[in-house]
């Protein structure tokens, strides 16, 4: 058994230590490049304080580290305390259907991961974006965000592993049948979500006919793209960032712009954003995630398959052989490791260099560089502006 655990402690520690060592040596590499072209950025995009993106990037980042480390510190705690253990049996000697023992199980694991991830997300909001002005945020609102977003999180999640553990005692082969749930869900949701859960947190205007929509309809004409929902959304009520974004296929497209981003920008201006995400529409970056995504479910449940009926899951922490959630529990630690290692995979696709004869193709723009030169004397961040291209990433703004 020592040999299951040094493979578990390896797994998950050892995985959350490689990635936090990349997140350390990213930043301090755009430090050295961003020093490196400073005089580029002052001259080209009119950012005078460089040290000040580096700070928030190193915040950000720095924040982030902690509440990983706290996090996986208070998990291998409660598993080798006997916490979840202890949980296990209670919830065994209650008499109900291991169903229910399992949508107990996930309910209780999601509320300890919203408490323990609150102080964090509180953190973020109200100094590290309050002290680089960004956050619009209230308090009363913070609430009801955490609030709402913790029922979602119970409805959505708890849903869908009451589905999964329902799989798992009444289907024989539950990993397919686990894996087709999740992957359509996933597809559903690019449809739903803008229409059913975003509007429960802002509020989208549509963008009738005025310059604004003459100018986003003439860069989706020369592009080829047909959408006739656009909408304007009130980011500003939390945040000063800026965004734009497509979601959705077929005839359910639909375009979002940052209220912050009509406010802070020219319609040529904004023709540019449009033209980078137009981009993504053309490389087919939508399809290629969805396959990429069910690929790495149909590992990930083709392992819990394995796991779930291996005795040594349960025999790791003292479970109950009956109690199937607890072994699931487990095998999902295990299988999660593995999966962030896909990452890079994932980081190729998302941030496959867009040539810049999309943009221009898209929206008739000879430079795209020159395109952002004026937002970008108002923001500043870890967007990464070349002739050659640009990556996404967020974009912070400078008063």
């Amino acid at each position: 058994m020592l040999a299951y655990h040094a493979l578990f402690v390896v797994l998950v520690v050892g995985t959350e230590l490689f990635f936090a060592g990349l997140s350390i040596v990213n930043v301090r590499y755009g430090a050295r490049t961003a020093r490196a072209r400073s005089d580029w950025m002052r001259e080209t995009l009119g950012v005078e304080d460089v040290e000040s993106v580096l700070d928030y990037q190193r915040a950000r980042v720095g924040l982030s580290l902690l509440e990983t480390a706290t996090t996986l510190g208070f998990l291998l705690l409660a598993l080798y305390s006997g916490v979840v253990t202890d949980v296990v049996v209670a919830l065994t000697e209650t008499g109900l259907s291991p169903l229910l023992q399992g949508i107990a199980f996930v309910v209780l694991a999601l509320l300890a991961t919203r408490v323990l991830g609150a102080p964090f997300d509180l953190y973020s909001t109200f100094v590290v974006e309050e002290a680089f002005d960004f956050n619009n945020q209230s308090p009363a609102l913070w609430v009801r965000d955490y609030l709402l977003g913790t029922v979602l999180s119970l409805v959505i999640v708890g849903g869908l592993a009451a589905a999964v553990l329902w799989f798992v005692e009444n289907v024989q082969y539950w990993p397919v049948a686990g894996w087709a749930l999740v992957v359509g869900f996933s597809v559903a949701m690019l449809v739903l979500k803008p229409r059913v859960i975003d509007p429960l947190f802002n509020e989208f205007t549509p963008v009738e006919e005025s310059d604004l929509r003459d100018a986003v309809d003439e860069v989706f004409e020369r592009a080829g793209f047909r959408c006739e929902q656009v909408y304007e959304m009130d980011a500003s009520k939390r945040s000063g960032h800026s965004n734009a974004y497509f979601v959705g296929f077929g005839r359910t497209k639909r375009v979002v712009l940052y209220d912050t981003l009509v406010e802070s920008m020219e319609n040529d201006e904004i023709q540019a954003v449009l033209a980078h995400e137009l981009a993504h529409w053309k490389r087919k970056h939508i399809p290629k995630f969805i396959a990429l995504a069910a690929v790495q479910f149909a590992v990930v449940f083709a392992a819990l398959g394995y796991l779930a009926g291996q005795p040594w899951v349960f025999d790791l922490f003292g479970f109950p052989a009956e109690a199937t959630y607890a072994g699931l529990f487990v095998a999902v630690l295990l299988v999660g490791p593995v999966l962030q290692l896909t990452a890079p995979l994932q980081n190729y696709l998302s941030l496959e260099r867009v040539i810049e004869s999309l943009p221009r193709e898209a929206a008739g723009f000879g430079n795209c560089v020159q395109q952002y030169q004026r937002p970008a004397r108002r923001s500043f961040g870890r967007r990464l502006l070349e002739c050659g291209g640009y990556r996404d990433s967020t974009v912070v703004r400078v008063s």
